[in-house]
């Protein structure tokens, strides 16, 4: 959600930057128009757009370290167990964000009260074309769908003028273009480009009601705004973004020539701004199929046994990229038989893996990365992986082995050989949460008085943490930002190939030292420097619980995984 948000708002600004800069000067009114009303929209759907054909792999260096942080429960909840409430969980953002457009709700529909109210109290006259409204002992004038407010102390002879001015607005519907702005300030109050894209929006509004009434009387019309610029009358035309400034900017747009219509190719410069979103949303990160313990990734996300992305390219069209991908026995009738053949695959390894007894009599897991070849002719060949044991990898290479004969793939009309990545997880079911669970009681039963992070009344507070309005918050992020800032792949670890996830856990003591660091993972030299990190945090401010400082239980798994 916080990443849509943030697109949207960066395609707003866009928008925004190329109208002001290129469009807003221009008589083009009712191209701006529907532009404000058309850019806005795009902003909204843009993020959510991924269009295959423009699919394209994050390059890897962009990425950054992977390092994977949670901050686990310290007591396992079961049936009968106490429950949370609806509000507790919701993640507090998003309970300020629905108390601020709640809030804006309510104004929205109070304002529109004070119309009615407004209304009610007025001599109300129906035309053909509109509803004259005429508030007593006012002098303001304004639209609202076919209802046109004018004041009563308004001189007569200006009263034809503004009448022309505001039917102009009531035969656009200018009204349900601010109100689709206003319905937009419910829902993204937050957002300050929502309130300037309005405002941009109602002065277009005014441009277009100056330049359709002045066809009836340009002198008049002229005369009545110098008027109110001046403040020779006291004559207002109401609404929300209505300023002095906003006079002074239609006189000045009256006296504006007509812009050439060649200037309208300026409007082309929509196309490339909206084709560069598009490549941004309709990219795919790196990591991104994950499918529980089975998954698969493109071809090109893949460093396997001296394979690399550029050598798969001499070894066939990776499959990513390939025009009609090897068809899996059974998918021969499948709408979509690339998702098919990774369905059909995935079944496959379920259907025929087999945990090695050694491995798990020694404790072995971990993620083994395979790369294999389908050759011109089905066949499944060349296999290759890496992976944290010699007898994970040789169960992954026998589950592979078994793929059967293929329908080949083809690529610009040809049969081709297509290399096909997938990482195979073995994880025992003594996992690492279950140790740190054990480890977390054995602190409970010293009798210390020793508190899971999740129970403590107040968490400990990281240094520089002290003014923070969430001290929880700012010290679950400053203990990631310590491991990001101090993590380091052991040079024997990677030579090796060791990959994996440790559980950590450690003690904050009641005077804020960092105690009894625990740690479980696929090898001691990950352990070990999973320690080494841990025991450089700071001094903490210590936890209290009841009021007095506190002993304080904290678990967090760090994922070592090589590039």
């Amino acid at each position: 959600m916080i990443i849509y948000i943030l697109e949207s708002l960066a395609f707003q600004l866009v928008f925004l930057l190329t109208y002001d800069l290129f469009l807003k000067k221009e008589t083009f009114f009712q191209w701006n128009r529907v532009y404000l009303l058309g850019t806005f929209a795009l902003s909204l759907i843009l993020p959510w757009v991924k269009i295959q054909a423009l699919q394209t792999t994050m390059p890897q260096e962009l990425e950054t370290t992977t390092v994977f942080l949670s901050q686990l429960n310290g007591v396992v909840l079961g049936p009968g167990a106490e429950q949370t409430s609806f509000l507790e969980r919701i993640p507090w953002p998003y309970l300020v964000l629905a108390a601020g457009s709640i809030l804006a709700a309510i104004w929205f529909a109070y304002k529109l009260i004070q119309l009615a109210r407004l209304r009610n109290k007025s001599v109300v006259e129906n035309f053909k074309e509109f509803t004259k409204v005429t508030v007593p002992k006012s002098s303001s004038a304004f639209s609202f769908f076919r209802n046109i407010f004018m004041g009563e102390d308004i001189k007569k002879d200006k009263e034809v003028n503004i009448l022309a001015h505001e039917l102009v607005h009531v035969k656009q519907w200018h009204t349900l273009d601010l109100l689709f702005f206003e319905l937009a300030r419910i829902v993204f109050w937050f957002n300050p480009l929502v309130y300037i894209y309005q405002s941009r929006l109602a002065e277009l509004h005014e441009f277009i009601a100056d330049e359709k009434a002045v066809k009836q009387n340009k002198a008049a019309h002229f005369e009545m705004l110098l008027s109110e610029a001046f403040h020779t009358q006291n004559i207002s035309f109401v609404n929300q973004f209505f300023n002095r400034s906003l006079i002074k900017k239609r006189i000045v747009m009256l006296q504006k020539k007509k812009s050439k219509a060649v200037w309208q190719l300026k409007y082309v410069l929509l196309l490339p701004l909206i084709l560069g979103m598009l490549v941004y949303t309709s990219c795919e990160s790196e990591n991104e199929s994950k499918v529980e313990e089975v998954g698969v990734v493109p071809i090109e996300e893949m460093v396997v046994v001296g394979y690399s992305a550029t050598d798969t390219k001499e070894y066939g069209v990776p499959f990513g990229v390939i025009d009609e991908v090897p068809v899996f026995p059974g998918c021969e009738n499948a709408v979509d038989k690339r998702a098919c053949f990774q369905e059909k695959i995935q079944a496959h390894i379920r259907k025929h893996f087999n945990y090695p007894d050694e491995a798990q009599a020694l404790g072995i897991q971990g993620r083994v990365s395979t790369i294999f070849i389908m050759d011109e002719q089905g066949n499944v060949g060349d296999i290759n992986m890496r992976g944290p044991h010699e007898l994970l990898e040789k169960e992954t290479e026998r589950i592979l082995s078994k793929l059967p004969q293929m329908q080949p793939g083809k690529h610009e009309g040809k049969t081709v050989k297509v290399p096909f990545s997938i990482p195979i997880t073995f994880k025992l079911d003594g996992n690492d949460d279950d140790e740190l669970n054990k480890e977390i009681q054995k602190f409970s039963e010293r009798g210390d008085g020793w508190v899971p992070f999740t129970a403590i009344d107040e968490a400990p507070i990281f240094p520089g943490c002290e003014s923070a309005a969430d001290k929880r918050a700012c010290f679950l992020e400053n203990v990631q930002n310590h491991i990001r800032k101090h993590f380091r792949y052991p040079q024997e670890a990677q030579e090796k190939g060791i990959q994996g996830r440790v559980a950590i856990m450690f003690g904050i003591n009641a005077d804020g030292d960092i105690v009894d660091i625990k740690s479980k993972g696929p090898s001691p030299i990950l352990e070990q420097e999973s320690h080494r990190i841990i025991a450089r945090l700071p001094k903490m401010k210590p936890a209290k619980q009841d009021g007095n400082p506190a002993d304080v239980i904290f678990s967090i798994p760090i994922t070592f995984k090589l590039k």
